[in-house]
């Protein structure tokens, strides 16, 4: 009678383990976990449980703590693989216990514990071969564990390798068309990504879409974050639209079937957020960030590696909108848990540095921006080798530094080693690539090499043109630096000419209050300054403020900026003292946001010392130059061509007060710097024969650009009064602006996009 008893209850569990194990299949956790509790409270009523009553509690438990994982719900997780583990010691199975590792493994790894994560799967596969040597689908299973182990902490070629056993398994006992299979296949997509392999990302996806499609229609989470996986390959080949349509796609299953508030649903708004912020559309942006941030902490805490990586996003998007103070809150918060959970050599440590070293360079700190690059650099190297469009990235980096420094052909290097990776994994027609062939036309500019410039500018041009069509923002920019080239050549109608194309497809696609769009308008007024066409200057100098005063408020770096410029207008007007008055403001804004040690500083007391002395205020002047030359060597500019300037306005302006022995002292340093620029240039093309044409990459910020630009050129001679006279013609590489520094400078404005 007993056993009948006992008979009957465990048919009676039986169904309803299969009734809730068909509601999990179908993701209906709710019911799902409705079964497996009425199946344990009829276990709780039996004093004396059998075995097989023992191994149902267990698989009850076990199914239970999966589904607490898909919910991200890690307490209750912990609390039902506990209770698995209890029924294991009493069976004393080891099969049962490589089971509980795995789930012990999918825990930790969801609570960012990834040492932890990879011990327990380790010990698992130790357990599954001590039982049964032939590989089954266990072993592969926790082969594919190990693999998003590895992912994460980015051993890809550990993680490809595992990967690929765990394929060869799964083909030999379940054919080719099975779930199990298309996991897998997106899975290698998610490393090829992160390898930058985008072909091979996107055949596996497609490979994986096509066995999901067919087995589990349109409506499924794996459909979900198959669409989702294209997206990210989308954005990063520059197929925008095409990557915010399929993210829509995924979005709408996972609310459907995961509700509202599910990491997959957070992960999915952070993709559209950094689709809008590649855009340029930096308010969309944030909201899509914050959006996920607020799920994310809900779910996961404040020390998951997720949440930093929506920090470092929402600090790029706070970057590009010229918020720095932001940017560098949130890059510190994102650095805090990446250090915690990943130590000092992960690849999201070095994205970290390269943020928070995109930010020293903005703010003139070249040094300490430099050595955040190569901090990223070195665990780039070590973690991703010398062909990663991460590494082409770092490389980019350091190569605006030494733009800014003066130092082109560094940047140049830089630039083309980073070109060298992205023609080797993106091709040729890119918007990368265009990218980084604008940045090298840029160094070109910064040299004074105008016709190489406005070459590989073209080329920049073309690839933008093909891959993002005609009224792109990209394509303003690449106009807007094409412009810049002909404004220092003194070609100024056609540089008006390419503003105004730039100006005509920022209005249409950014709208008349946008950031471009009041750079575009300051170029403008540069041009209309040098054709002495002074007050539509002022009139287009004032659209630009206005602009930037909406977007920026009146404390930002590019307010300052154009106050600058319509100084250097009321300067060449003879209306000095409206002059000063706007070059004050412009300081006052600078030494809230630089300090007093920056070469944006150093600019504005030049500017300055020009009005001084055509006020006839000579001491007054050479005060103001002086303390701009001080700042220059200060922040190790000391061969730097800005500083040429100064020592030859100095210079001018001992004349004038008949003081001739000073000013020959000037003119000697200036001279100085030149021939040390001569031989630098010299030394370069001498061992140019034994490098490799390297190249590079891709960078977000818009920059601007210095009032001065040079170097010199092409002058082997070993003579040295010809390396002297040589050195002295170099001054026609940066005429224009010698010109424009003479009565005040007008800068224009440089996009890097």
């Amino acid at each position: 009678n007993k056993q009948s008893i006992q008979s009957t209850m465990t048919d009676n569990l039986q169904l309803l383990y299969h009734k809730a194990l068909a509601s999990q299949e179908t993701n209906d956790d709710q019911q799902a976990l409705s079964y497996y509790t009425q199946a344990l409270n009829q276990v709780q009523s039996v004093h004396d449980t059998t075995s097989d009553i023992d191994q149902l509690q267990y698989r009850i438990f076990i199914n239970i703590c999966d589904i607490y994982i898909r919910q991200y719900n890690i307490a209750m997780a912990n609390t039902y693989i506990a209770k698995a583990l209890q029924i294991v010691h009493k069976l004393q199975e080891q099969d049962r216990m490589a089971e509980c590792l795995d789930r012990r493994g999918n825990i930790k790894r969801l609570q960012g514990d990834y040492d932890g994560a990879l011990h327990n799967y380790s010990k698992s596969i130790e357990i599954k071969l001590k039982i049964d040597s032939s590989e089954g689908l266990d072993i592969s299973n926790s082969y594919s564990n190990l693999g998003h182990i590895y992912d994460t902490q980015g051993n890809y070629d550990d993680a490809v390798c595992v990967f690929e056993k765990s394929l060869k398994i799964q083909l030999s006992l379940l054919g080719d068309n099975h779930p199990g299979i298309a996991i897998t296949y997106s899975n290698m997509g998610s490393i090829y990504v992160n390898q930058g392999k985008y072909d091979g990302a996107v055949s596996m996806f497609e490979k994986s879409l096509k066995i999901n499609l067919s087995v589990f229609g349109n409506n499924h989470p794996y459909i979900a974050a198959t669409y989702s996986n294209m997206g990210t390959v989308f954005d990063h080949q520059g197929k925008y639209d095409d990557a915010f349509s399929i993210l829509q796609k995924s979005l709408r299953i996972d609310l459907s079937i995961l509700g509202d508030n599910h990491p997959s649903v957070a992960a999915t708004y952070n993709k559209m957020g950094l689709i809008y912020d590649h855009q340029g559309k930096h308010d969309d942006a944030v909201y899509m960030f914050e959006k996920s941030l607020k799920i994310q902490l809900s779910v996961l805490g404040d020390n998951h590696p997720d949440i930093a990586s929506t920090y470092s996003h929402m600090g790029n998007t706070y970057y590009h909108q010229g918020k720095h103070d932001d940017a560098v809150s949130m890059y510190e918060k994102s650095l805090k848990i990446n250090l915690s959970v990943f130590g000092d050599n992960s690849p999201d440590i070095a994205n970290t540095y390269s943020n928070i070293g995109l930010v020293y360079d903005h703010q003139g700190k070249y040094a300490d921006a430099v050595s955040m690059y190569e901090k990223s650099l070195k665990i780039q190297l070590s973690i991703l080798g010398n062909n990663h469009p991460g590494t082409a990235t770092t490389y980019v980096n350091m190569g605006l530094v030494y733009s800014h420094q003066g130092k082109y052909d560094d940047a140049v290097s830089m630039f083309e080693k980073s070109l060298k990776i992205n023609l080797l994994v993106l091709g040729e027609n890119h918007p990368n690539i265009a990218t980084t062939y604008s940045n090298i036309g840029l160094a070109y500019d910064g040299q004074g090499k105008y016709d190489d410039a406005l070459s590989i500018l073209e080329k920049s041009l073309k690839i933008k043109l093909s891959t993002l069509g005609d009224n792109h923002p990209n394509i303003a920019n690449t106009y807007s630096n094409i412009g810049l080239v002909y404004s220092h050549q003194g070609k100024y109608d056609d540089a008006a000419c390419m503003y105004e194309k730039s100006l005509k497809i920022n209005l249409s696609a950014l709208g008349d209050n946008h950031t471009h769009t009041a750079i575009t308008y300051n170029n403008i007024g540069s041009v209309y300054g040098h054709q002495g066409k002074y007050d539509d200057a002022i009139r287009m100098l004032e659209k630009s403020l206005k602009i930037d005063l909406s977007v920026f408020g009146d404390n930002h770096p590019n307010i300052a900026m154009a106050y600058n410029n319509i100084a250097s207008i009321y300067d060449h007007q003879g209306k000095y003292d409206d002059a000063v008055s706007m070059y004050q403001k412009s300081l006052k804004i600078s030494l809230t946001v630089f300090g007093d040690n920056h070469p944006t500083i150093a600019t504005t007391y030049s500017n300055m010392g020009k009005v001084y002395s055509h006020q006839g205020k000579y001491d007054d002047a050479i005060f103001f130059y002086e303390r701009a030359a001080t700042i220059l060597i200060d922040t190790h500019l000391q061969n730097h061509p800005s500083l040429i300037q100064i020592y030859d306005s100095i210079a001018t302006t001992y004349d004038k007060q008949s003081r001739h022995n000073n000013a020959n002292a000037m003119r000697q340093r200036s001279n100085d710097i030149h021939l040390s620029l001569q031989q630098v240039d010299i030394i370069n093309q001498l061992s140019a024969s034994t490098i490799d044409k390297p190249q590079d990459q891709q960078i977000q910020s818009r920059q601007i650009s210095n009032p001065v630009n040079n170097s010199d050129d092409n002058d082997n001679s070993s003579d040295t009064q010809q390396s002297h006279d040589q050195a002295l013609k170099q001054k026609q590489y940066f005429n224009a602006y010698v010109q424009a520094l003479q009565h005040g400078s007008c800068n224009n404005k440089v996009i890097r996009a």
